[in-house]
């Protein structure tokens, strides 16, 4: 047990320090040393740097509680997309070490370098500082580094001092299950147990026991609220108290993932890394800011349109769904107004997502104000969503609709973005025409014609057999600055078939 007993392993865990805060502070670097809060799209603190945490901003925080605890906090809206490249160079850093990388998060990986010792030239710590120094002076973000046997200890070891903290535990000698479960004091000062006073020896500081008995079990990767409460009703506050249990009191009140956890936390290399590339994260924002700013609600109603449109696109590129989507308009003033929407069933199309944005919009629009960005998010992204019974015919509309943007995918990949899109975003793509089309239920697709030809724009209904069988068709002017174009506008869901 341990790397002193037949099992040597050298696991890394990289964790970046307020990474989306971060990432605004390497691309301004003039926000260096300020307090910046990523969230303000979604009105919560998502992110922030440690000088704001320093002044008492936490995760969770509304604006208007960050105002107050910092009224110098520059807020920020989260920009997923950008921080997904930083992630990406992340790990294309760390894989000039070691092609063993588990991508585990936007911000945080792990890395075995087992057995590059001899190849690389340097010790196992050597190592992990050139991964560490790397990356902090190509990023320009600081990272935590745990450097343990296995992926919990690691974990421990990347959070024991931050920010831009290593930490290297060794695990030569097994966890003694033997000994009392009284958690230790500062310096050795007595703990209490059932109310009576035990003394009792700390281990030697920077020993596997040292910081096994520093770490509450609620602080342990792979235990939560229910297990920690769990734990505690038994008197194991620790994970010294949880690592010193017998294997028979683990798999009596613990499940067999808790199981592996404890032979890790004992020094074991239990949890291998999963080493598949990732392509996807757990949320795809999309917004736009425009110029002049405007009130106009068809207008930021289409802004918002293509929002949908560009955030499922990419979802459907990466084979995602979500059934969690926020929007947000954000005034001349720089405050935003912000609201989440729980769906009713997984999906990347954004037809979906319109239907809850036109229901949901009078909540955010105000007469009075001007609005110069619009954004959309997909939260919780997954590319296995459940099989969701069919209610009134629900799934069978939805599958046809997939269908339909399926074919609007290949055709954008062959000619371009937008060349068919929803008809409700034709304002945001056209900002100059003085054209009305409230057509949130259709596609509209342009393709190039002859110069000699006739501008038009053609309504498509219902259909039993080819999408153009049957068509409305009606002209207009051709919009300064535009190539002459064929205009479709397909109507959406159980319209198409």
């Amino acid at each position: 047990m341990g790397w002193g007993q037949g099992n040597p392993r050298a696991i890394l865990h990289i964790d970046g320090d307020g990474f989306f805060a971060a990432c605004e502070v390497a691309l301004n670097p003039s926000l260096r040393g300020k307090c910046v809060v990523t969230g303000a799209e979604r009105g919560i603190a998502s992110a922030m740097t440690y000088e704001a945490k320093a002044r008492g901003v936490k995760r969770g925080m509304p604006l208007h509680e960050i105002r107050r605890v910092c009224p110098e906090a520059i807020i920020l809206p989260a920009n997923h997309e950008t921080y997904s490249i930083f992630a990406v160079r992340m790990y294309a850093i760390v894989r000039r070490y070691t092609s063993a990388v588990e991508e585990y998060g936007i911000d945080e990986c792990f890395a075995d370098i087992t057995g590059l010792r001899r190849p690389l030239h340097m010790t196992y710590e050597e190592i992990a500082r050139a991964v560490k120094r790397d990356l902090s002076n190509e990023l320009g973000i600081t990272f935590s580094v745990g450097l343990a046997p296995n992926k919990v200890l690691a974990k421990i070891g990347s959070k024991w001092q931050k920010p831009d903290g290593f930490t290297h535990i060794r695990a030569q000698d097994r966890v003694q299950g033997s000994r009392p479960n009284v958690p230790f004091g500062t310096g050795g000062s007595p703990a209490v147990l059932h109310g009576k006073v035990k003394s009792c020896t700390p281990p030697p500081e920077g020993t596997l026991e040292y910081f096994l008995s520093h770490t509450p079990c609620e602080k342990v990767w792979g235990i939560g609220p229910q297990t920690a409460a769990l734990l505690a009703q038994q008197h194991v506050m620790t994970a010294l108290d949880l690592a010193r249990k017998d294997e028979v009191w683990v798999k009596r009140y613990l499940t067999k993932p808790h199981h592996e956890l404890w032979r890790e936390l004992r020094g074991e290399f239990v949890l291998p890394l999963n080493l598949e590339a990732k392509h996807n994260y757990q949320s795809i924002q999309k917004t736009q800011t425009f110029s002049p700013p405007s009130n106009d609600q068809s207008f930021l109603l289409s802004e918002l349109s293509k929002n949908c449109e560009n955030a499922c696109s990419r979802a459907r590129r990466h084979k995602l769904f979500t059934r969690k989507v926020s929007f947000f308009l954000k005034t001349q003033t720089f405050r935003y107004r912000w609201i989440e929407v729980k769906l009713s069933h997984y999906t990347a199309l954004p037809t979906d997502l319109m239907k809850v944005v036109q229901e949901n919009f009078s909540k955010l629009f105000r007469t009075g104000e001007q609005y110069r960005t619009t954004g959309v998010t997909l939260h919780d992204l997954t590319d296995s969503p459940p099989v969701q019974r069919d209610l009134f015919g629900a799934f069978e509309a939805t599958t046809k609709a997939s269908k339909v943007f399926e074919r609007v995918d290949a055709l954008c990949a062959r000619y371009g973005k937008h060349i068919i899109s929803l008809g409700s975003s034709f304002s945001a793509l056209h900002p100059h025409s003085n054209e009305d089309w409230p057509l949130s239920g259709y596609i509209r697709g342009q393709s190039s014609v002859n110069s000699n030809s006739h501008p038009e724009t053609r309504l498509l209904g219902p259909t039993s057999g080819s999408l153009a069988s049957k068509s409305h068709a009606f002209t207009r002017p051709q919009l300064k600055g535009e190539t002459i174009r064929q205009h479709l506008v397909i109507p959406l869901l159980g319209s198409v078939q």
